[in-house]
């Protein structure tokens, strides 16, 4: 092993002493390209990658868990108030930080502050820790939401006396830190708000007050039974119901004219009022005998013969006269009467009916729609043309089927308006250029570390091999002073053995004199010793002879 490295040593410092001087530089420099490469390659491979730790913390909270990666040796990177870790130790020093209380939330401590038992306190201290944990709790619920940071949440509710005062009710507090810019949406106030009242007793939702880290007062503080909670309500409603008819037709005429090309704008007219109505409907056609009386009265006078008039002394006595009158007496007179009399109570048919009218029907509405008008061409030649009026009736219908609107009833005074017209794009127009410029800036930058990096190191190659081809051929003395080759100055052109026991080549002089011929001899001498240089010294010799030529 050891003689073939020496060999190889002696063959590569061969090799080396047969090069130039270029070419000796240019193997250095790419012997140093090729290590430097490999040098970068495994620092590169080598390298720590960091994660994440803990992100937006107060510079206190920071502080402190800098000092305790410190205390555990720990390697880390800082940068605008966040804390990164090498990746494979974040969670172990997320529990190791855990277990010192490290960060220290900001919505405070929750029902574990009754972990600990507390004998001999006070119902006030005790009374102040429930509520102190219910505001913790709900703190670190409503921190869970996607747009909230942190929260805070105060909470007031009256002391318990003997004589109970219904004016004064609980209320609640949030204070909002949002997530950047955005704000905070109302539907996430409205939960917020119903998430606070439902776990306080005998709180309300108008009562919770929500405010975002801007100033901004987020809640609605009308009651919803009241006037102004009415309206709110209401406002909301026809606002909702407007957008959602936009939309709508919106959407049907851009899948026709394209994303962009119309506008539409509807006004809804609500009816709010509730309504009872109660009808009830009798039929006379239809009667039918409920009760039915029948009374029967029948009545018979008769009266006999004899002595009529008032009783009395003239009645009784016996006289001629007397007796002249009792015979002159009428007889008696007799009477029968019959009444009979019926009396029916009839029941017709009657028809109840009793409807309730909801609030939220549609009273009137009104649409204002806009079309952008057609254009050929672009820039200077831009020119507009108009859609035909059975065009222009065709998308008329199309949004009147959309928001359902019915113009031929005269109580709802349903209207719709559509004109056509160019939309002022300018600006759209800019924006898109700016995007596109953009978008292609990304895309240069994006590609350019792609190709750079295997053009410069093409070029680096290309540059070796000009530096190779412009390298100076090593050329050999071929002529050798006059006396050379006889060690004696002679002439002769006869070589003898030097001191190293190798002849030098002989040399040989024209008849004029002027000039040295090297024999076949020294010639062949020569190649056997330098192959490579003799090689490459014919070479430029026929190359200048095809030159002079």
């Amino acid at each position: 092993m050891n003689l073939a490295l020496a060999q190889l040593g002696r063959q590569l410092a061969a090799i080396w002493k047969q090069l130039g001087l270029n070419q000796r530089i240019s193997v250095v420099l790419a012997g140093a390209v090729v290590v430097g490469g490999l040098v970068s390659l495994v620092l590169w491979s080598h390298r720590t990658d960091y994660a994440l730790l803990y992100g937006r913390l107060e510079d206190a909270e920071a502080a402190k868990v800098l000092a305790a990666l410190d205390d555990a040796k720990v390697p880390y990177r800082t940068g605008q108030g966040s804390i990164y870790v090498p990746a494979a130790k974040v969670h172990q020093v997320r529990m190791q930080l855990a277990a010192k209380g490290l960060p220290k939330s900001e919505s405070g401590v929750g029902f574990e502050i009754f972990d600990k038992p507390n004998f001999g306190i006070s119902d006030f201290v005790q009374r102040a820790n429930y509520l102190r944990a219910l505001q913790g709790e709900l703190a670190r619920t409503i921190s869970q939401l996607d747009e909230v940071e942190a929260a805070r949440v105060m909470i007031v509710i009256p002391e318990n006396r003997l004589l109970t005062d219904n004016t004064r009710r609980p209320t609640a507090s949030v204070f909002i830190k949002t997530k950047g810019l955005t704000p905070l949406s109302a539907s996430s106030v409205s939960a917020i708000q119903f998430l606070v009242a439902n776990s306080v007793e005998g709180l309300q939702a108008s009562r919770v007050s929500v405010v975002d880290n801007r100033g901004n007062v987020l809640s609605q503080e009308a009651e919803g039974d009241s006037v102004a909670g009415l309206t709110a309500t209401q406002l909301a409603a026809r606002k909702n119901l407007e957008t959602y008819l936009s939309k709508k037709a919106e959407g049907m005429l851009e899948k026709v004219l394209g994303p962009g090309q119309a506008v539409v704008r509807v006004s809804a007219e609500i009816n709010f009022d509730n309504v009872t109505r109660t009808e009830e409907k009798l039929d006379p056609d239809s009667q039918v005998i409920r009760v039915s009386t029948l009374n029967d009265e029948s009545t018979d006078t008769s009266n006999s013969g004899g002595p009529g008039g008032v009783p009395g002394v003239s009645v009784n006595a016996v006289t001629d006269t007397n007796a002249t009158t009792t015979a002159s007496t009428v007889a008696v007179n007799k009477s029968t009467t019959k009444k009979k009399t019926t009396n029916n109570q009839y029941d017709f048919s009657k028809t109840t009916s009793s409807m309730t009218q909801l609030a939220g029907g549609i009273k009137r509405l009104s649409a204002a729609v806009f079309i952008a008008a057609r254009t050929t061409g672009s820039g200077t030649n831009r020119v507009v043309e108009p859609r035909t009026p059975e065009e222009l009736q065709k998308l008329r219908r199309i949004v009147q089927s959309a928001l359902g609107i019915v113009e031929a009833d005269p109580q709802r005074r349903d209207e719709i308006v559509l004109e056509e017209m160019p939309f002022n794009d300018a600006l759209e127009v800019e924006v898109a250029q700016q995007l596109q410029q953009q978008e292609r800036r990304q895309f240069w930058m994006e590609l350019l570390p792609k190709v750079a990096y295997p053009a410069l190191a093409l070029g680096v190659l290309v540059l070796f091999f000009r530096m190779l081809r412009r390298t100076a051929d090593e050329t050999i003395p071929i002529g050798v002073p006059l006396g050379y080759g006889n060690g004696h100055g002679n002439g002769h052109g006869n070589g003898h053995a030097n001191g190293n026991g190798r002849s030098k080549p002989a040399l040989t002089r024209s008849a004029a004199g002027e000039e040295e011929v090297l024999s076949v001899e020294a010639l062949n001498q020569l190649i056997r010793e330098n192959p490579d240089n003799m090689s490459q010294a014919i070479r430029a010799w026929m190359l200048r002879g095809r030159a002079n030529d």
